[in-house]
């Protein structure tokens, strides 16, 4: 799109022009984004960040100094004159100042708006509980295969609105429950809800709410990729919208299939590839690729492309990621696990007897859920974290449980309990923030505690 044609389209759907005042809440990669995007088009704006010194502040001051900056706290004068805010995806919606403005109707848009607004692209928006950022790499790699010159980001890597680029051809955006709830302009191509398992509830306080904000990902009316096992995403279908279903129980839409001995991932009665070719483990690595499949070819990308991108794909960092095998043990880090249906998908997958390194902040998520998988798939449970004495009690000893206060300790234990045939699995179901940067922090430690262990 060219300029004239972004700034119509800002107007248009956001009410947003040069006589508007944006206040962007939030000063990280996201924020950041946000301010050079309304430089490049004229557009007013402040930043305020509860922080003292935002990651952000000072690339911000150096590239536009004359931007009024408010840092350690929410300035009420800072709210009173804006027209429109922009939330960073971190900052709750919940806030008093922001609650306080969106009764006064101040109008909330989201970078992702922003992004929508200025491009006219095709873009692909995956979300779901678990999978998403594989899903997301997989569709760029396919793209690219395809000879479609195809960008990935949003709450995976780069923000969205750092995407935009006048050579790209096809947009594939990840998006988090935060991001879509303060998103009103989006209209992807294809968008599915990969799967929905309860999560962030310390934000949205129920999983109704988690699921409504989930949902805004099929805004517009582009066509809907749905999960056929999972209940609550098949219930999403809406009426006289184009949708298609993958599924590894039905054999309906991308599917899988046995013929002549060998399980095929399928298109409806079309065999695609052997599913022995992907090279991940684990069967919601299966229902990723046919998702993936079912979104490419939505937006035209080719078939046998596709399915060389996932005969070639190596999976993601901190997901199922094998470390090394010590004394017959194998030990896998899967940190990225930050939920408690990735660490149930994590430990379904796996065939051998598990000691699992799980804990840490469970954001408010009831850890009941776990029992059933726990027991029939792992031999005890090393907890780690703020939360491991609120797991220790709802696994209610279904199998052994240990607690260790570093994850160095929790590797040590580990390894005087596992046998060799039986694997170590990092799948914290739980967020990484009380102890680590981040769940890349927290699955650095732990693979260098077991490289110390190996040597």
């Amino acid at each position: 799109m060219n300029k004239e044609a972004v700034v119509a389209s800002l107007n248009q759907q956001l009410s947003l022009n040069k006589s508007s005042k944006v206040l962007i809440v939030g000063l990280g990669k996201t924020g950041f984004s946000v301010a050079k995007f309304l430089q490049q088009y004229g557009i007013q704006f402040a930043v305020i960040d509860s922080r003292n010194k935002p990651p952000m502040n000072d690339a911000l001051i150096q590239a536009y100094p004359d931007t009024a900056i408010f840092t350690g706290g929410f300035d009420k004068s800072a709210f009173d004159v804006a027209t429109h805010l922009v939330v960073s995806p971190g900052v709750s919606l919940q806030e008093k100042s922001i609650q306080k403005v969106i009764q006064a109707r101040t109008k909330i848009v989201s970078d992702i708006d922003l992004f929508a607004c200025a491009t006219d692209q095709p873009i692909i928006a995956v979300t779901g509980s678990n999978g998403k950022s594989t899903v997301t790499t997989m569709l760029e790699s396919m793209g690219n295969r395809s000879a479609i010159r195809t960008v990935a980001g949003g709450n995976l890597g780069i923000p969205a609105l750092d995407l935009l680029d006048e050579s790209v051809e096809l947009y594939v955006i990840e998006l988090s429950s935060f991001q879509l709830e303060r998103t009103s302009a989006l209209n992807a191509k294809a968008a599915t809800v990969l799967n929905i398992s309860p999560d962030h509830l310390d934000r949205h306080h129920t999983l109704a709410g988690y699921i409504e904000a989930k949902q805004k990902v099929f805004s517009g009316n582009g066509r809907m990729i749905l999960n056929e096992d999972d209940e609550i995403v098949k219930d999403m279908v809406v009426a006289n919208r184009e949708f298609i279903s993958f599924s590894l129980q039905t054999n309906t839409g991308f599917h899988l299939e046995e013929r002549l001995g060998e399980i095929y991932l399928m298109d409806g009665t079309s065999p695609l590839m052997k599913q022995k070719e992907l090279p991940l483990e684990g069967m919601h690595n299966v229902a990723n690729a046919l998702a993936a499949l079912a979104l490419g070819k939505t937006v035209g990308l080719d078939m046998q492309s596709m399915c060389r991108a996932l005969r070639d794909f190596k999976g993601l960092e901190h997901r199922m990621q094998r470390v090394a095998k010590v004394k017959g043990v194998t030990w896998v880090n899967d940190s990225k696990a930050t939920n408690i249906g990735a660490c149930v998908a994590a430990l379904q997958g796996c065939q051998e007897k598990i000691v699992l390194i799980a804990g840490g902040d469970a954001k408010g998520a009831e850890m009941t859920e776990l029992i059933p998988v726990i027991k029939e798939k792992t031999k005890c449970v090393v907890l780690i974290g703020k939360d491991a004495n609120k797991i220790e009690l709802a696994i209610n000893g279904c199998v052994p449980s240990y607690q260790a206060k570093t994850i160095k300790e929790a590797v040590q234990i580990a390894a005087e309990l596992a046998n060799a045939g039986e694997s170590v699995l990092l799948s914290p179901a739980c967020a990484s923030m009380d102890q680590f940067k981040n769940y890349q922090e927290r699955g650095d430690k732990f693979m260098a505690a077991v490289l110390e262990l190996a040597a």
